[in-house]
């Protein structure tokens, strides 16, 4: 083959086809040679932090120190892309490079001027020129439109009309339409009227002679003359032409948006390397709290330097706003430090989480009555934030007006060490010190928390039990995670209901008809340098922080009184939503009779009740042991009641320091209970469902349900309670069974059992 080859080129007659093919072989290898396309379509954006719908709202210079921001062509406006193919390259959409209609007008024009007075590159060799060889030589010409021929034959039309509208100059340091109609008009290439992306299309041609800032006369004509040619080629109406003139220049210097600063800085490295990174933020919303922030700074301007703030949606976890610093560049508040993840004391707001898990283990009701009076531990004496004591108070309104003294016994129930392990479960990392460091104290607060970390776990209570970290970046993964019961969750609610500061009273409050509902709890750090505020409900949870830099103290500096109305003020700046703002009980909560007195279920010897909802699945084994049956009859009154002998280890169902005896009969009573046992289901029974109407099922029997009312649970849900006179019913499903039986004074006893679908008929063989 190479052979003959070789003999053809040898004859004279294939030398002469040879040289006569050779420029068209040369031109034919030259535009097929493999190209790299992307060194003339590729820009060098500007990293860019964007909020969930992909509104700019932090933007960093490129590697060539300019604002560039690349978009789609759908991202551009319409009468922008019409603009500058009708001013700058009117066949574009038609030639195959190269305007050759346009290089001979340029070749006579300049002749006959004897200099260059006309150009005729097109968007294509424009391209090129900045990708390549940028000269006006001869020669560079030439390679330009053999590049731009050889582009146009690997790319499409709006690919490389996207890379001239992403880096052509636009003047000062603005590479690309986005940053100059940023720049000069302080929106978005998409929402540029027809006068405005004239102006901007007719910039690249002399971006500094036509600069509107600084040379309005110019740019105005340079305008003109765009809108002239867009209605030359009949892209506008002369309609639309008469009233473009008619508009403004209307150019002015406008700053980029910078909101979200702090967290902007956090994720640089991720923005420096991925060129745009999508937050959960919402512009708007985190526009609006970075202004009331500031505002309510300014207003203590002397007493309170800085606040931050995190504003989060309930549903899914995510973080709508978030404001580090009461301004970013006010160094003499060190407004640069990011005080949503500064380790500050929290007062008095880690107090929920020390209810909520008590309730949870079973140590508390929220009904149940505590004692705030006078507190010893020798070396460790707390006392409430007023220094004054209110007596018995219910646990739901020690926690609602935040009384110290009711918050360390609850915390001596739990146990420090793990109410230190469930904090530290959900999310409060700064908890890093043994529990024995921060023993009673904990739950007052003598530790440190981030803000943004402590709003997470406030989430979590708006979540009803369901934690996750806070996700601000939206390729960000996380996942739920129980911590605490859904009926523990609706008790903290009804705990921490309140109205905000503004809620139905004075000039500007919100009718309490059109307040969706909301929880709230404040907090206070020793020496009043930190205030803290959170409210939520399940729309929303908001969480504010104020305080000094330095942690300077001052009397503004109380949770209630100055974090809370800032608080109360974002919450209330939030778009409504249509879903319900409070949570169903949907099954979770069930009645039970509670001493009118102590809020403990019920003694027989408790004169006075009342009914009060409990979480389903926590058990009634804490019952009223503060009254007794008199040990002689003594009139009306036939029982005593006993309190404990102060507050320290305070529990009015396990009676220390009795003042009366118990009586022989009470003994008797008590030694008697100790031999409950269940009779039915047996231990370990198994049964097989039969499918008949009221077959599967089975009475529930104990030893003592002759004498005793008797309450009954399955699988950590309450039944109900059987008496002598109506026995209870337990109806049978597949799966495994724990069956609890529990006296009124909380003795129980337990059995499994297995119920199983019955197995088919056997078949025989005729």
């Amino acid at each position: 083959m190479f052979r003959w080859l070789f003999t053809w080129l040898r004859g004279s007659r294939s030398r002469r086809w040879a040289a006569a093919l050779a420029p068209a072989l040369a031109a034919a290898v030259i535009l097929l040679w493999p190209m790299d396309t992307g060194r003339y379509l590729r820009v060098r954006p500007s990293g860019e932090m964007q909020d969930r719908s992909g509104r700019l709202l932090y933007a960093f210079l490129n590697a060539d120190a300019q604002w560039c921001f690349a978009r789609d062509l759908s991202e551009i406006s319409p009468r922008l892309i019409a603009a500058t193919i009708a001013v700058e390259d009117q066949r574009f959409r038609r030639h195959c490079g190269v305007d050759w209609l346009a290089l001979a007008r340029a070749a006579w024009q300049n002749l006959r001027h004897r200099r260059i007075v006309s150009g005729a590159s097109t968007l294509t060799m424009q391209v090129v020129k900045r990708g390549g060889n940028p000269t006006r030589s001869l020669g560079g010409k030439a390679w330009q439109a053999v590049e731009a021929v050889r582009l146009e034959l690997r790319t499409s039309k709006d690919d490389i009309l996207a890379a001239y509208l992403n880096g052509a100059p636009y003047g000062l340091n603005l590479a690309g339409c986005e940053a100059a109609a940023r720049r000069y008009f302080g929106k978005p290439a998409a929402e540029l009227s027809l006068a405005e992306a004239a102006l901007i299309a007719g910039l690249p041609k002399s971006p500094t002679g036509y600069a509107p800032t600084v040379h309005p006369e110019r740019a105005l004509r340079r305008r003109n003359y765009v809108l002239q040619r867009m209605r030359d080629e009949r892209m506008i109406s002369e309609a639309e032409y008469a009233r473009a003139l008619r508009e403004p220049l209307g150019a002015r210097w406008h700053a980029f948006p910078a909101l979200a600063p702090h967290l902007a800085m956090q994720l640089r490295p991720d923005i420096s390397a991925r060129g745009k990174v999508r937050t959960t933020l919402a512009a708007d919303v985190q526009q609006a709290v970075e202004r009331i922030v500031a505002e309510a700074v300014a207003a203590e301007r002397g007493q309170i330097g800085n606040a931050a703030a995190v504003v989060v949606d309930a549903d899914n976890a995510e973080v709508l706003a978030r404001v580090g610093s009461a301004s970013f560049a006010d160094t003499s508040q060190c407004g640069q430090i990011d005080f949503c993840r500064a380790r500050r004391s929290p007062g008095s707001a880690l107090k929920p989480f020390t209810y909520a898990l008590a309730i949870e283990r079973g140590c508390l009701y929220a009904g149940e009555t505590l004692l705030d009076s006078a507190l010893d531990y020798g070396l460790y004496d707390p006392e409430n934030f007023d220094r004054r004591y209110r007596g018995l108070v219910s646990a739901s309104d020690a926690l609602r007006h935040s009384l110290n003294i009711p918050a360390v016994t609850v915390l001596e129930r739990v146990g420090y060490g793990e109410a230190h392990s469930f904090l530290r479960g959900i999310g409060l990392t700064t908890l890093d010190r043994p529990p024995e460091h921060y023993s009673l104290g904990l739950t007052l607060g003598n530790c440190e928390v981030r803000l943004e970390e402590l709003a997470a776990a406030y989430c979590m209570l708006a979540r009803l039990g369901e934690w996750r970290p806070l996700r601000i970046v939206q390729e960000q993964t996380v996942g739920d995670r129980r911590v605490l019961s859904r009926g523990t969750c609706l008790k903290l609610y009804a705990m921490l209901a309140q109205p905000l500061p503004g809620d139905g009273h004075g000039e500007e409050a919100v009718p309490l008809h059109a307040a969706p509902p909301v929880c709230w709890k404040t907090g206070t750090s020793t020496g009043r340098r930190d205030a803290w505020a959170f409210v939520f409900n399940r729309h929303y949870g908001v969480g504010v922080w104020m305080g000094n830099a330095d942690g300077r103290g001052s009397d503004k500096l109380v949770g209630a009184q100055s974090a809370l109305p800032l608080a109360a003020r974002l919450f209330r700046s939030l778009p409504p939503k249509t879903a319900p703002a409070w949570p169903e009980s949907r099954g979770d909560l069930y009645e039970a009779r509670v001493c009118a007195l102590s809020g403990l279920p019920a003694s027989p010897f408790c004169p006075n009740t009342r009914s009060e909802t409990f979480p389903r699945g926590q058990y009634l084994n804490r019952r009223c042991d503060m009254h007794h049956p008199a040990p002689e009859p003594t009139g009306a009154a036939c029982y005593v009641e006993r309190w404990p002998a102060s507050a320290r280890g305070w529990n009015l169902a396990q009676i220390q320091n009795a003042v009366v005896p118990r009586d022989r009969a009470l003994r008797a009573s008590a030694a008697a209970a100790r031999a409950l046992r269940i009779l039915s289901p047996p231990d370990k029974a198994e049964f097989v469902l039969t499918g008949e109407p009221d077959g599967d099922r089975i009475p529930l029997r104990a030893s003592l349900d002759d004498r005793l009312p008797l309450h009954w649970y399955a699988d950590g849900v309450f039944l109900g309670t059987s008496t002598p006179e109506q026995p209870l019913l337990f109806h049978l499903s597949v799966g495994r069974h724990t069956i609890a039986c529990m006296t009124p004074d909380g003795l129980t006893d337990r059995a499994s059992c297995s119920v199983a679908e019955p197995s088919p008929s056997p078949r025989f063989k005729e």
